[in-house]
C-alpha cells in the first residue's frame, strides 16, 4: 500500500506541474457578476462521522473551501494541501465531503475514511459523512453549491474528486475551481468578497 501512495504521489506531483505549464484541465469559474446567494449558505447543515449534525453558521465570517474527496484518487495528495491550507491560514476553513461518484474512488466507510486522513495526512480540517455529490442523491450542501436559484450563479456540478469551491466570508459562492487546481495555488488574499 505504501508504494501505492508513492507512485500516486509521483504521478499527482507531474501531473500538476504539467497542468501548471500547459494549463491543462485547470478551470476557474467566477462570480463575474457578483450575484448574491438566494438561499444562505448558514442554514445548511452536514453530518459528521461522530454522528453529530454541523451548523454552517459556525463557519460565519470566514472564508470557506468545500472540496469533495477521495482516498484512490491521483489528486489524493491533495489532502496534505488542503491541511496546510487549513492549519496556516484562520479566517479560511476547509470542508472535507467523501464521495464516491467518480471511478469508485472512496470505497470506504465513514470510519475507515477517517482513519485514513489523520493517519496518512494528518488532517485537522472537517471531513464529513461520506455522500454523493452529483446526481439525484446529492447531499444538501452540493445541491446549493450546483443550484443557481440557491447560490446565485453557478449550476457546475463536480466534475472529479477534489473539486473546489469557495465560499466567502459573507456566505456568496464566489469561485469553483476544477481538480488541476491545487489548493496551495488558490490566491487566498485575493479572494473576491461579496
Amino acid at each position: 500500500m505504501a508504494s501505492l501512495r508513492g507512485l500516486i504521489a509521483t504521478l499527482y506531483r507531474w501531473r500538476m506541474k504539467f497542468s501548471k505549464r500547459t494549463g491543462w484541465g485547470m478551470q476557474i469559474k467566477n462570480n463575474t457578476a457578483n450575484r448574491k446567494a438566494p438561499v444562505s449558505f448558514y442554514d445548511l447543515s452536514a453530518s459528521s462521522p461522530s454522528g453529530g449534525e454541523i451548523i454552517f453558521e459556525t463557519y460565519r465570517g470566514k472564508k470557506i473551501l468545500l472540496v469533495n474527496l477521495a482516498s484512490r484518487c491521483g489528486f489524493t495528495p491533495q489532502y496534505a494541501e488542503l491541511e496546510q491550507l487549513h492549519r496556516q491560514n484562520t479566517d479560511w476553513v476547509v470542508l472535507g465531503f467523501p464521495s464516491n461518484n467518480f471511478g469508485s474512488q472512496e470505497p470506504g466507510s465513514d470510519e475507515e475514511i477517517a482513519a485514513f486522513c489523520q493517519l496518512n495526512y494528518g488532517v485537522t480540517f472537517p471531513v464529513f459523512n461520506k455522500g454523493d455529490v452529483k446526481g439525484p442523491h446529492q447531499q444538501p450542501v452540493y445541491q446549493w453549491l450546483t443550484d443557481p436559484a440557491k447560490n446565485g450563479w453557478n449550476t457546475k456540478e463536480p466534475q472529479w474528486n477534489f473539486y473546489k469551491y469557495l465560499v466567502g466570508d459573507t456566505g456568496n459562492l464566489l469561485q469553483v475551481y476544477s481538480s488541476s487546481v491545487s489548493p496551495l495555488d488558490i490566491p487566498l488574499a485575493a479572494a473576491p468578497a461579496l
